[in-house]
């Protein structure tokens, strides 16, 4: 069947004319012939090494004619984004040693795995952290065989990639981490591709706005590449469809200045885009050295580059009379090569000699000097970039003595605070005593105020480059806390570009909302997972989010705020990547959120409260039991010398009051009644130690819970979340009460009466289960039915819940 291949000469074929709009540049005298000339051969090499990985594995040079047994048996990768890619990535090297830039490269697109692979092969950085990988014709064997296939490599740009903090498997959020690695680094510039694809997700349509947040004297820039190859899987893009005005309107209006690059051309395009790299990088120049004199604090219009090629550019042409360059039939693998095509082993042939590797490659495999020349040096390679593997820029956090933020607890009960709000106490001084480290920021969605963490404000700012109007708060250009913009999306992924480049952070974010970035969490959670597999990537500091407003504190905004559910989610990743705990009281917040900014590699999810609740534990004793992750209060319970008929448990603020006004119930209702109070901090201490290593074994597990005495849990969350981590236990006597889906706007208290998390329901749930509690049981039990009643009657016409429960105080 007919194939047309681009030779070298139709490389170099002008039609039609590469064109630049907007802007007119001069494009002739950007680049020599000589440097013409071994760039175009440069980005050759990179095509061919792109289509050995999709397709070889072996005969990686084609010494001898191709055969079906030199290609792999399952071939599966993504062609169509790829020799674009390979085009931005040579013209980053040229400006980077002429401008001796610091660089690295976030690839949006990352299913175009075989560009970045096979570039950072070529600067020689993969055989630097692979050894095994040589430079040579035994390496390039190597290199192709590994790419998509069983003990190989992922076909995306995965952790496995020197130079990527970025997979790009699901789309959206290349812009927002290229911004995040921008804060706080002032010399750095991150060229991140966007694809056209990419570029119509939620995500990335907000994150156009990231130029409002970036400071040009503090931070570094981020230089956009909006790559428009025209399609995606089976369709058009929108932005490769629209006008070239309402593209130019968009990006203009979202506060950039745009430089197009169009055409197919390649020896013009190499000019155009030569010229236009070096506009964009001499206008970051010119912007942060106005900022950094002094003489200009007018918010830049940064360059954005919208680079206008074709879909699978220098492929083959046409197969089986269908075009494939330029259609959305390149996105993938654009020529079948396998038993049922046996007539496509040539037509690859004839494909991959169109690049004359034999010009660009040395007898014995390695990539001939004067093209090895034109890639940067050492750590100037963005395959070998250390923001890249951020753990090697990663200094501890200066840490205040939580401990001066202690609440005063001189008897459980009997002081109420907010727990968030101490908290904020806390992030105050961690934002203070590393100001001038520069690797410490707050993020969240407009919630820092709401979530009571306002304390952060007496020594830092929001960092916010727009307008500002006279009785704005707290805004400024340098800040520590990015919370000024409404998007979850935006927020996660700026955190997640400032951890990955060796920094800290806190997002706090209302607890339903949170949701809003379940797959970005499980993309980052995949991501150290891989991580921790390969020796060369350095641990960096953990993700902790901090969900605050949650599912027992929204009565006020009712049934759309309630949604505990992240906890559920967050379980399914490893369990040597993810953390839950709920802290009781403000002084166990303190212990936990100390330890969880301390930490590495991790996932910490803290849940905790903003309204005034009783004070538990003192300070000493929240140590020792968020140490220990679950613990029995002995002061609350009354089994000490004797074995327990029922445990009552809780994890949660909100359980662990109303278990506790439930034991105080028992206890004066039900004197003989032995009661045993566990709390649980750390959720995962209920799996087993051979799941989670913070579970806990068989015989200390039983040695809370008992083996065989009946369990009521009072759960901040759904209820078949405990019940799923315990299925394993010995105790199947377990009775676990949360949320399930019941709620409005009402009060605090109706909340747990709806979900029957109530003190009186639980009383219920132990007369119910405890045997021969007798005539006293029943009696109570009709106390607690009555006590229902009046409770709904109360709120219906007073507006708020009753005395006895909102003046309640523990006592034993």
């Amino acid at each position: 069947m007919p194939i047309d291949i681009l030779t070298t000469e139709d490389l170099l074929h002008e039609t039609p004319d590469a064109i630049a709009k907007e802007e007119t540049l001069d494009v002739t005298t950007t680049l020599t012939p000589d440097m013409l000339r071994r760039m175009n051969a440069y980005w050759r090499a990179a095509n061919y090494v792109s289509v050995g990985q999709i397709y070889l594995y072996d005969n990686p040079l084609l010494k001898e004619p191709l055969k079906l047994e030199h290609v792999k048996p399952l071939v599966v990768s993504h062609w169509g984004t790829t020799p674009g890619q390979n085009f931005i990535y040579v013209h980053l090297n040229r400006i980077i040693k002429k401008y001796d830039l610091d660089m690295f490269y976030v690839a949006g697109p990352g299913h175009g795995g075989p560009a970045i692979v096979g570039n950072v092969y070529l600067e020689g950085t993969w055989s630097e952290v692979y050894p095994n990988v040589t430079q040579d014709e035994a390496g390039l064997k190597k290199l192709f065989k590994q790419f998509s296939f069983p003990g190989g490599i992922s076909s995306h740009v995965a952790p496995t990639t020197p130079g990527s903090i970025h997979e790009g498997g699901e789309l959206g959020y290349s812009l927002s981490h290229a911004f995040g690695a921008a804060f706080d680094n002032p010399g750095l510039i991150v060229a991140c591709v966007i694809g056209d694809g990419e570029a119509e997700t939620a995500s990335l349509a907000t994150s156009w706005q990231s130029n409002k947040f970036l400071d040009p004297k503090t931070d570094g820039a981020v230089l956009p590449i909006l790559h428009l190859n025209g399609y995606k899987i089976s369709n058009p893009t929108v932005l490769a469809r629209i006008e070239h005005e309402e593209l130019e309107q968009f990006l203009r209006g979202c506060g950039w200045t745009p430089y197009f690059v169009e055409g197919e051309a390649p020896e013009k395009m190499h000019e155009l885009m030569a010229a236009t790299v070096d506009r964009a990088i001499e206008d970051i120049h010119r912007f942060q050295s106005n900022a950094r004199s002094g003489n200009d604090i007018t918010r830049p219009r940064w360059p954005v580059i919208v680079l206008k090629s074709p879909k699978g550019w220098t492929g083959p042409k046409v197969v089986n009379g269908l075009q494939i360059e330029g259609t959305f039939r390149s996105h993938q693998v654009p020529l079948l090569v396998d038993p049922q095509h046996p007539d496509h082993i040539k037509l690859l042939e004839a494909w991959m000699k169109s690049y004359k590797a034999e010009e660009l490659f040395d007898e014995n495999g390695r990539l001939i000097a004067e093209l090895q020349e034109l890639a940067p040096k050492g750590n100037r390679r963005m395959g070998a970039n250390p923001h890249a593997n951020g753990g090697i820029l990663l200094h501890d956090l200066d840490m205040p003595d939580f401990h001066a933020h202690a609440v005063t607890v001189n008897s459980p009960g009997a002081v109420e605070v907010e727990d968030t709000l101490i908290l904020g106490r806390f992030l105050r001084d961690v934002a203070k005593l590393n100001h001038d480290k520069r690797n410490f920021r707050v993020f969240g969605p407009d919630e820092t105020v709401s979530n009571l963490l306002q304390a952060v404000f007496d020594v830092t700012n929001r960092q916010w480059d727009a307008r500002k109007f006279s009785n704005d708060e707290f805004l400024a250009p340098d800040g520590r806390v990015l919370d000024s913009m409404l998007s979850e999306n935006q927020c996660e992924g700026w955190l997640e570009g400032y951890l990955l480049t060796g920094r800290h952070g806190l997002f706090n974010s209302y607890e339903a909302f949170i949701r809003i970035i379940d797959s970005m969490f499980s993309q980052h959670a995949k991501w150290l997972k891989v991580c921790r597999e390969l020796p060369w990537r350095r641990d960096i500091s953990s993700l902790n989010y901090l969900l605050a407003s949650h599912v027992w504190q929204q009565d006020h905004n009712g049934f759309t705020h309630q949604d505990p559910g992240f906890l559920d989610h967050v379980i399914n990743k490893k369990a040597d990547i993810v953390r839950c705990y709920l802290p009781a009281d403000a002084n166990c917040l303190l212990s936990v959120v100390d330890h969880c900014l301390r930490s590495r590699n991790y996932v910490n999810v803290v849940v905790a409260g903003k309204h005034a609740l009783p004070q538990w534990l003192t300070m000493d004793q929240a140590v020792v039991h968020c140490t220990e992750g679950v613990g029995i209060w002995q002061w609350a319970g009354n089994d000490q010398d004797s074995e327990p008929d029922v445990v009552m448990a809780c994890c949660g603020d909100t359980p662990t009051l109303e278990i506790l006004a439930a034991v105080s119930i028992l206890r004066e209702h039900l004197p003989a009644l032995k009661i045993r109070v566990v709390n649980v901090v750390d959720l995962m201490k209920l799996q087993p130690c051979t799941e989670h290593p913070h579970g806990l074994s068989e015989c200390d597990y039983d040695s809370l819970f008992t083996k065989d005495k009946h369990i009521i849990f009072g759960f901040h969350g759904y209820p078949w979340l405990i019940h799923r981590l315990t299925y394993a236990r010995t105790n199947r006597n377990l009775h676990v009460r949360g949320y399930k889906e019941e709620g409005t706007i009402t009060t605090p208290f109706d909340m747990r009466v709806q979900n029957d998390l109530d003190r009186f329901h639980l009383v219920m749930d132990v007369i119910d289960r405890v045997s021969n509690l007798g005539s006293q049981g029943d009696y109570l039990k009709q106390q607690m039915k009555d006590k229902l009643i009046e409770h709904k009657h109360y709120i219906d016409a007073h507006g708020e819940d009753m005395p006895e429960i909102r003046n309640w105080k523990w006592s034993a």
